[in-house]
């Protein structure tokens, strides 16, 4: 042993030199970089990082991809506290937001002559560059070889199909602003809802014409343009950047601005997106990030994004490579990016997205009129956009919270003074040392976002700027904001589609098991663990990988439901258009989903079960129905319960299958109240007091729940 030590010391001590000497040696300075780039970008972005850090040996530069739905949460949530990128990139509708939360150091004048004007105006929305822009992004005109550039839509879809999302408010927005319509009007003095105007109601008409034509798709969501243009089902797709990387290689096509809609109109304006660097607010090494700024949006570096990740960058000097100037597809969206009009950046435009989406969706699907449709939809801009709570005194509050700690220390100091107390603390700490670690990580995990949650339910407004407004999101969401208590959206409404929910999918999941269940029990049957492993498939797969793939089978037009149904002589349904079907459709996603489970829990339960006593009751002569509801089944409930419990709370908190499925479609009629409270968060002007008021209220209904169950399962 003393041998080895021996042997072992110099190893020891050479590798302690190399760690000082490695330590001393580490760069001073290093600069950390966000983005959310997948595929062909992201590569680009990489060789244009690898060139920096040739060019600069002396520092290092961190490279972070995130997923892009988690991209803005993460940076409210590092950034202020020091822990973000000291650069990131993002779009510029954002940065006003970003400004607004102290996320952005403002990178004074540009030189115009550099960038492209629409996107460092983009980028300027005060006035002042908050980022160096990168990349244009919008919507333009894909074409198949041999279709001819068409002097409008009007004469393209004479003679050929067109493929896009027209039931989006994105999708939708080039045909608005074609008949001089807006979704949002930003001139006066505060943001004005403007897709109630007449243009509207013209661009609707002329979409709802073209899709009872055929000409347009009906339902068309990102993949199945995709698929329609790929297979050339359809001869034009508008689309963005995107598809290219989508289609198969060599599928000739080009790319066109996107044209008027009737002859000699105004063209069809999409909208643009400035994709941005930006330079963090608290960076740790700013005058690096500065270099990496000037290095991505350099020439050299534009040239690399724009043939490997096929970015229309926004760099001029750029466009003077020859092999940028001939590309075509980089040509046409360079084209198609001058005549678009840069995203509105207020927060006011991200609440009018669902609202006219809705909207669209109705008239496309023959819901409402065009007339209707709008006007229901300024409606939920309103109550969407309506004034906050008023601010309360927060002294009731700090009252009975100091109350209530002083209840507790008297109480808490009444035990501390009994023997009796003293004595059984004394025999119990070794129990307390082993439960010590699981009490506090349950609890910071546990116990402390519940309380923040409570907390943030009091307060109302965004992150940046909540008041306190005591019991107010509580008064708001009981009284239904005002408006009927069953009406479409309401507390009370939801929580019926929920309860509803619940109880279709508990049942469904119930009974499923346990007839397989009781079918795979059986001795006689062959192969059991081959079926056993099949019907176990679905509970293994991600669940929200089988909700898309659902998703895509209810489809009206190519999904596998509806092709059976045609095969059957039955007329193809639109699942999504009424609640009844929209419902079943997600009924039956969560159900296959989870009867796994409960034919599992069914198994073990049979398996405990006596054989003596179901031999017992054959031998005195009952039939199989009657061991199976007399024997079987009082012996399994007991055992059943617990999960059924358990299987109801997380049925009642579903996200993934409402949220994938059906989007909570017809006009949210198939939300629930998770999935609500989503909505309130993410896409309602970011109300988290508001949403966490509805959490509170869930998990209140899950306790009553809960007490229900328990009671029921003791009473058995």
């Amino acid at each position: 042993m003393s041998r080895c030590r021996a042997a072992l010391r110099p190893l020891l001590v050479a590798a302690l030199a190399l760690a000082v000497v490695l330590g001393l040696a580490r760069p001073a300075q290093a600069v950390v970089l966000w983005h959310a780039y997948r595929g062909a970008e992201q590569q680009a972005l990489d060789q244009v990082v690898d060139d920096f850090r040739r060019a600069h040996p002396g520092e290092v530069v961190e490279v972070l991809a995130l997923p892009f739905d988690a991209y803005a949460s993460k940076l409210e949530a590092a950034i202020p506290h020091g822990h973000g990128p000291d650069v990131f990139l993002d779009a510029h509708e954002r940065l006003v937001d970003y400004l607004d939360k102290g996320l952005v150091t403002p990178l004074g004048p540009l030189d115009p002559a550099l960038f492209d004007a629409s996107a460092l105006a983009a980028v300027s929305p005060k006035g002042v560059p908050l980022g160096a822009p990168l990349a244009l992004k919008c919507l333009a005109l894909y074409l198949h070889a041999g279709v001819p550039t068409p002097t409008s839509l009007d004469a393209l879809l004479r003679t050929q199909k067109l493929a896009f999302e027209a039931q989006s408010a994105y999708g939708h927005a080039p045909l608005l602003h074609a008949f001089g319509g807006k979704i949002l009007d930003e001139g006066g003095a505060s943001p004005r809802y403007a897709f109630a105007d007449g243009p509207a109601e013209q661009s609707l008409a002329w979409v709802l014409a073209a899709v009872k034509r055929g000409s347009i798709p009906e339902e068309a969501s990102g993949a199945l343009v995709t698929q329609l243009f790929a297979d050339k089902q359809a001869g034009a797709a508008i689309s963005g950047p995107w598809l290219a990387a989508e289609l198969p290689a060599g599928l000739g096509h080009r790319v066109v601005p996107i044209p008027a809609v009737h002859e000699g109109g105004a063209p069809a304006r999409p909208y643009l997106t400035v994709e941005a660097a930006i330079l963090a607010k608290n960076a740790r090494s700013p005058e690096l990030g500065r270099a990496l700024l000037s290095h991505l949006v350099s020439r050299g570096s534009a040239i690399v994004r724009a043939k490997v990740g096929r970015q229309v960058v926004a760099t001029r000097s750029a466009w003077d490579d020859p092999a940028l100037a001939a590309d075509p597809l980089l040509a046409g969206f360079a084209l198609a990016a001058r005549e678009a009009i840069p995203m509105p950046t207020s927060a006011a435009m991200r609440a009018a997205w669902e609202p006219t989406s809705r909207a669209i969706q109705k008239v496309l699907r023959g819901d409402l009129g065009p007339r209707a449709a709008m006007d229901e939809a300024a409606h939920r801009f309103a109550d969407v956009t309506r004034p906050l709570p008023p601010t309360r005194d927060p002294r009731p509050l700090l009252f009975v919270v100091g109350a209530l700690g002083l209840l507790f220390a008297f109480r808490a100091v009444r035990a501390a003074k009994s023997v009796t107390f003293r004595a059984e603390l004394r025999r119990s700490l070794p129990a307390y040392a082993y439960l010590t670690h699981a009490v506090v990580i349950v609890g910071l995990l546990v116990g402390v976002p519940l309380v923040l949650g409570a907390t943030t339910s009091l307060f109302a407004g965004r992150a940046d700027g909540m008041r306190y407004v005591g019991l107010g999101n509580y008064l708001e969401i009981l009284t239904a904001r005002g408006g009927p208590l069953l009406a479409s959206g309401s507390f009370y409404a939801v929580l019926l589609v929920t309860v509803l929910w619940t109880v279709c999918n508990i049942t469904l999941h119930v009974g499923l098991g346990l007839a397989l269940a009781l079918l795979l029990s059986r001795p006689a049957l062959r192969m059991r663990g081959l079926y056993r492993v099949l019907l176990i498939v679905p509970w293994a797969v991600p669940s929200y990988v089988s909700a898309l793939a659902w998703k895509g089978m209810f489809h009206r037009q190519l999904g596998a439901v509806n092709a059976i149904l045609s095969a059957l002589g039955v007329a193809p349904v639109a699942w999504f258009s009424k609640f009844s079907t929209a419902f079943a459709a997600n009924v039956a996603t969560n159900v296959w989903l989870g009867f796994p489970f409960m034919m599992v829990v069914t198994l073990g339960a049979l398996a405990a079960i006596p054989r003596e006593v179901l031999e017992a009751a054959e031998v005195d002569g009952a039939t199989r129905w009657q061991r199976f509801r007399l024997v079987t089944l009082p012996l399994l409930r007991p055992l059943l319960l617990p999960s059924v419990v358990l299987g109801a709370v997380w049925t009642f908190n579903m996200f993934n299958v409402v949220f994938l499925v059906s989007g909570g479609e017809p006009d949210g009629r198939t939300e629930i109240l998770v999935s609500e409270a989503y909505r309130w968060a993410f896409t309602r002007q970011a109300q988290y007091g508001y949403a966490s008021a509805y959490a509170v209220l869930i998990f209140f209904v899950l306790v009553f729940v809960h007490r229900g169950l328990r009671r029921l399962s003791e009473a058995s």
